[in-house]
């Protein structure tokens, strides 16, 4: 009973992280898209224009980029090479995705790690990224993204050795 209490704790837990990705990602684009165009609108039409949402605006980008990458990574559709797995027998397969997903875990997590010294940097000498925003708060998305993938690249990495071991193809 408590076990079954806490995979339903799990999974709504898991579908509030994933809505809350899913939202973040399209609040996101949706107010690049509208800040974008007024922008043109106002210089074009205008001639005037806001000098902080050019910054703002690379700022988002790179939200969007993270927040892509995390949804691409819990749905299993981030880029790979995938030429090996087409001419390797299933259970070669299986112990190259858990290499790969180990790899890639790996690869994640060093990036989580030196870009949250990076954001200590930041942070500490008070650098700014637009209209007196500080840096650490727009681009503390890069170590809690990254993160975030090095969790679910460790995941699913166990799932795979689990179904290496179990005799089963994913």
């Amino acid at each position: 009973m408590a076990d079954e209490q806490s995979n339903t704790l799990l999974a709504r837990g898991l579908r509030t992280l994933h809505a809350i990705e899913d939202g973040a990602l399209v609040v996101v684009l949706l107010t690049m898209v509208v800040l974008a165009f007024g922008q043109i609108v106002l210089r074009n039409l205008f001639d005037i224009g806001f000098i902080w949402i050019d910054p703002l605006l690379r700022t988002m980008v790179l939200w969007v980029g993270m927040l892509g990458a995390l949804v691409a990574t819990r749905q299993g559709k981030q880029i790979s090479v995938d030429v090996l797995t087409r001419i390797l027998t299933p259970r070669l397969c299986l112990i190259s995705k858990v290499v790969t997903l180990g790899f890639a875990a790996l690869v994640c997590g060093i990036i989580a790690w030196h870009s949250t010294l990076f954001i200590i940097d930041e942070w500490t000498y008070k650098s700014i990224a637009f209209a007196s925003v500080p840096a650490w708060i727009p681009e503390s998305i890069i170590p809690v993204g990254f993160a975030i993938m090095t969790v679910r690249f460790m995941i699913q990495s166990i799932s795979a050795v689990v179904h290496l071991f179990r005799g089963t193809e994913q």
